[in-house]
């Protein structure tokens, strides 16, 4: 599944796994991370010092001063190499929405764009089940998928100034849930109260 490494700054590989947005390879971006992630605790002799995964992406990070690029990028690929099947660990957790319209500040542009009716696009909304393929934008933002074809809508035109902390947000086959108050252009269609970030606890998102 590896497509190309590639080394973005002095201190950076970025891995590439292809263009694809899709469960089966965000598992495998995943999975693969695990090893980068037990290299980091265990000796660590490569001093790698972050490792960021995405929906087809892994971002790692390293001492520079080490001077050991080729060492990380033959550890990398001897990643590639096992014979090991990539299965990252799940958890399911439910999250409480409410869909009245004084939080719902976009489910009547929503509808008039879909053509359904707000009552629809809730059932539609949470008949799914989300997975969330990566945290990012902001700390505890997760980035879930895949909606219903039929709630599929662009990026709002002009972004809001301020979106309340808690908004669920949808754009093309996407969902976030909002941690912070922040701006954004994505069509709010619920809040929940459930607390996704919480920058004082010993695990914060």
């Amino acid at each position: 599944m590896l497509k190309h490494i590639s080394q973005i700054s002095e201190q950076a590989f970025l891995i590439d796994f292809g263009p694809d947005i899709n469960i089966e390879l965000n598992q495998y971006v995943l999975a693969f991370s695990n090893y980068i992630f037990e290299e980091m605790k265990n000796n660590n002799r490569l001093g790698i010092k972050n490792c960021v995964p995405s929906y087809n992406k892994i971002l790692i990070e390293f001492e520079p001063q080490l001077n050991n690029k080729i060492q990380l990028k033959n550890f990398i690929l001897s990643i590639v190499k096992k014979d090991t099947k990539f299965i990252a660990k799940r958890k399911t957790i439910e999250i409480l929405v409410c869909y009245d319209d004084e939080f719902a500040l976009d489910i009547k542009d929503v509808s008039n764009q879909t053509k359904l009716s707000k009552e629809d696009i809730i059932n539609l909304h949470l008949s799914t089940d989300f997975y969330v393929y990566m945290i990012g934008f902001m700390p505890g933002l997760p980035f879930m998928g895949d909606l219903n074809n039929k709630l599929s809508v662009p990026r709002k035109l002009s972004p809001r100034v301020h979106v309340p902390c808690g908004s669920i947000g949808i754009v093309e086959k996407l969902c976030v849930i909002y941690p912070n108050d922040s701006p954004g252009g994505w069509n709010i269609i619920g809040k929940t109260p459930t607390k996704l970030f919480e920058k004082n606890k010993k695990n914060p998102s």
